[in-house]
């Protein structure tokens, strides 16, 4: 079931790992933004989609994970957007991200995971401002529509995911608080803040999400224990950990 969070935005949560898909009314139609997760999800967005009477004009997948890669033929035949650089990495994984999803959920329909295209560079056909940033993943964007208050963020800002470093990529923790710093800047003119996974947040709540993820890396950057509540998660374990060695990488690097 959708839930309309704010004039023209709806945001649709699944089961797994509490992913929501977020629907944006555009001035020419609707903008899907990371739909997913499992077949049934998509089928179900779909009817709400179809409900709301208003036709699908692209999607836009906030960065390269293959979570945020799905589609379902009933959406439509139309754009969907990425960042270049995101768009330039879902096309070299897309096998790979096939089957993931395969493995994690069922009745994805494979074949049109991934399929991205570029965002054109002035923006045309995704309401509000883009913010790219380098945490997490390449070409990792955030939506700020201001003139509604929300902020839309992609893999970060969330209450059940401690902040996620991508272990294939030097310089993560000085990324993400880089990210971090740009968030914090387009909250400022936001409400609601709709992660990738788990809770929306309004008010305040977008100040204490914001604190919560520099007090994580802050920790990492320290080598002490981060007594953050998220972990309480035990999948989370092997993230942390990947945490942990990172910031130990880079430490060591930075006092040889």
């Amino acid at each position: 079931m959708l839930t309309q969070v704010a004039d023209g935005v709806w945001v649709r949560q699944s089961e797994w790992v509490w992913s929501n898909a977020v629907v944006v009314r555009g001035d020419s139609g609707l903008v899907l933004v990371d739909p997913g997760i499992s077949g049934a999800d998509l089928s179900q967005l779909a009817d709400d989609v179809e409900l709301l009477g208003i036709p699908v004009v692209p999607g836009f997948s906030t960065h390269p994970h293959w979570d945020h890669l799905l589609w379902h033929s009933r959406f439509g035949d139309v754009p969907r957007y990425a960042t270049a650089g995101c768009a330039e990495v879902a096309s070299g994984a897309q096998e790979r991200a096939q089957a993931m999803a395969a493995e994690s959920a069922s009745g994805i329909p494979l074949e049109l995971i991934g399929l991205l295209t570029p965002l054109p560079t002035d923006g045309a056909g995704i309401p509000g401002k883009l913010i790219e940033h380098d945490a997490h993943a390449v070409g990792h964007a955030a939506i700020l529509l201001a003139d509604r208050g929300v902020l839309i963020a992609g893999d970060m800002l969330s209450d059940v995911l401690i902040p996620l470093l991508d272990p294939r990529r030097p310089g993560q923790l000085d990324a993400y608080e880089a990210a971090l710093d740009q968030l914090a800047e387009a909250a400022q003119y936001a409400e609601v803040l709709v992660p990738g996974h788990g809770t929306v947040a309004t008010g305040p709540e977008l100040a204490a999400r914001l604190a919560a993820d520099r007090a994580y890396l802050n920790a990492l950057r320290q080598g002490i224990d981060p007594a953050d509540p998220r972990l309480a998660q035990d999948w989370l374990a092997g993230p942390h950990q990947s945490n942990v060695e990172q910031a130990s990488r880079a430490a060591d690097k930075a006092n040889p």
